[in-house]
């Protein structure tokens, strides 16, 4: 190797070594790279941020927006919720909430796939009396795996799709990446199925602050309109459709109360007190279509965006006891009591005439650059680590249809990737289905700075041509190997590093590589460029290699031994059923 090129690993290496030793956040470890490559001279200042422009980074940011999008609609939720009342058993459940990630995750990215589906196993492992921890690694698990499908489901797949187009002219399409994806999905999913046993039953997580001060039960108030599926319906009816989620503690019809009796028929324009933890109420609200109180209020003029805030009524309150109607929240503060907990004790009074005391915990819904303000001059506190959606508004089907529409856009070669997804991603915005500070919450800039930073670091491989010199050393190493011998190489290697160096940073040194290596052997890349971005895209042993596994470290309280007891022998069926199924759909001939 000449100088650029021993400078060009080194700088590889010297990166590798950073990642591992984890003292620095993986997108600060990919700028320093970058510097160290500019500082060497083996990456142009010309060439520098070219990274941060690429279709790459576009295709990324657009997908976790859509992602995004799709997981405030709820629709996916709210199917789960039907489907999980007719499945009762531990291991069915778990095939059922594994697939459903796993499928989901060939849509959208899997990060937001999973993200989606955790309240959902949250609620059936308490139902079932089992510890999350039985959910959630497999479902963390399979949606790496379903986001192998397409080309959107996770970030290797758009490299490898980008570096066959610089090979070939010819990228990977949406779903050149099903038949792989699909069959190793449900060979995974029916290992998970039974291994799941070989999780320690004892894992459980750390109490949240909501548990922590034992949030049960909010009291909030709705009406119903003309055509909600609750008209005509019983109370009974109604509680029983809703599988006992929410009670019914008062009903006021043309502002006279009644008490709910099981028989008691509703009717549009009714008003029920509806009590339930605030995920329930947001799915029965959502799910009829009932008007929550002050839904109808106008805003102050001037104001952003609105949103809900999940405060505790502090010792000095303005509010103790006075009433929402009486201090005239909305006249004076320009927000809404939407609902109020009270520890120990279930609320009938409609909102505006509870008597409010000190401890009550109440929810409150206005413009977001105000309420923090407004909390402070009611003396409240405001709560984290709970995201709530109750009081939100929802846009049902209207943002899988975008996805729907971006998807076949590209199949169908209308438009290239980046500007489809682009599209789709300024259209959930524009049309209201994800407000603006939610979409660049969504966004994962760590994520977006690696890449960017990354790309023009691992180009200087095939610049200085080391990665020729690399393909050349492996391809003699592999020289007597079969063909399926030298993917299964490119395979378990990708695997191997990915715990180490980041999903989409393996993807960016070792797909070059890898490509090189396939043309010294006298192969076709595209076999070696799947392997790749499987390996890459399978990281079954550390919670760390990937943000799913990271995602469910706390809810399921695991521990970083617990990964590799069911993660090693789903990266070993990986290797063996991946290798010929590769082959079999991307001959190397």
């Amino acid at each position: 190797m000449n100088t650029p090129q021993l400078l060009s690993v080194g700088v590889l290496a010297g990166m590798m070594l950073l990642f591992i030793w984890g003292k620095f956040r993986y997108d600060m470890v990919a700028v320093i790279a970058l510097l160290a490559a500019l500082a060497l001279g083996i990456v142009s200042p010309k060439q520098a941020f070219t990274g941060f422009s690429d279709d790459i980074v576009i295709i990324v940011a657009s997908a976790l927006v859509l992602s995004g999008a799709v997981q405030r609609s709820g629709v996916i939720e709210r199917a789960m919720l039907v489907l999980q009342k007719r499945v009762t058993h531990v291991r069915s459940q778990l095939l059922l909430l594994s697939a459903s990630v796993g499928l989901a995750s060939a849509l959208v990215k899997n990060i937001g796939a999973l993200a989606m589906m955790i309240p959902v196993a949250l609620q059936m492992s308490k139902r079932a009396n089992v510890s999350p921890a039985a959910y959630l690694m497999p479902m963390s698990f399979a949606s790496l795996l379903g986001g192998l499908i397409t080309l959107i489901g996770t970030s290797p797949n758009i490299i490898v799709s980008r570096v066959r187009e610089e090979m070939t002219g010819q990228p990977f399409g949406m779903f050149d990446y099903a038949p792989v994806g699909l069959g190793l999905t449900l060979v995974g999913l029916i290992f998970l199925r039974f291994g799941y046993r070989l999780l320690p039953r004892d894992r459980r997580a750390a109490p949240t602050l909501g548990e922590a001060i034992n949030i049960e039960d909010y009291v909030t108030e709705a009406e119903i309109p003309a055509g909600s599926p609750a008209v005509d319906e019983t109370v009974a009816a109604f509680r029983e459709r809703h599988d006992g989620e929410i009670t019914v503690t008062a009903i006021l019809r043309s502002g006279i109360r009644s008490i709910p009796f099981p028989d008691t028929t509703l009717k549009p324009e009714d008003v029920l007190i509806l009590a339930g933890s605030p995920d329930s109420l947001e799915r029965v609200i959502a799910g009829d279509r009932l008007e929550l109180e002050g839904a109808g209020r106008e805003k102050p003029e001037g104001s952003g965006e609105v949103g809900v805030i999940e405060a505790v009524i502090g010792t000095e309150s303005a509010l103790i006891g006075r009433t929402a109607g009486r201090l005239g929240l909305h006249e004076r503060f320009g927000v809404n009591l939407i609902a109020v907990s009270r520890q120990g004790e279930r609320l009938a009074s409609r909102l505006g005439e509870i008597e409010l005391v000190a401890g009550d915990v109440i929810v409150l819904q206005g413009p977001l650059d105000l309420l923090f303000e407004r909390l402070s001059d009611l003396g409240c506190l405001p709560l984290a680590e709970r995201t709530l959606r109750l009081g939100s508004a929802r846009k049902g089907l209207l943002p899988l249809a975008i996805l729907g529409a971006a998807m076949a856009a590209t199949a169908l070669g209308y438009v290239p990737v980046a500007v489809a997804f682009f599209a789709a991603a300024g259209a959930v915005i524009l049309l209201g289905a994800l407000p603006v500070r939610e979409a660049y919450d969504h966004i994962e800039w760590p994520i977006l700075v690696m890449l960017g930073a990354l790309i023009p670091v691992s180009d200087s491989l095939r610049t200085t041509g080391a990665s020729q010199i690399i393909g050349d050393g492996l391809s003699q190493l592999a020289a007597t190997l079969p063909p399926w011998g030298a993917v299964a190489l490119i395979l378990a290697a990708a695997m191997a590093v990915t715990p180490f160096l980041n999903n989409a940073a393996t993807v960016l040194v070792m797909a070059p590589i890898a490509a090189t290596f396939a043309g010294q052997l006298g192969y076709r890349p595209e076999a070696f460029l799947m392997a790749t971005a499987v390996g890459a895209g399978c990281d079954f042993l550390t919670p760390i290699g990937h943000q799913c596994n990271t995602l469910v470290m706390g809810p399921g309280g695991y521990r970083f031994g617990d990964y590799a007891r069911l993660g090693a022998p789903l990266s070993l069926i990986v290797l063996v059923v991946g290798t010929p199924l590769i082959l079999w759909v991307w001959p190397v001939h």
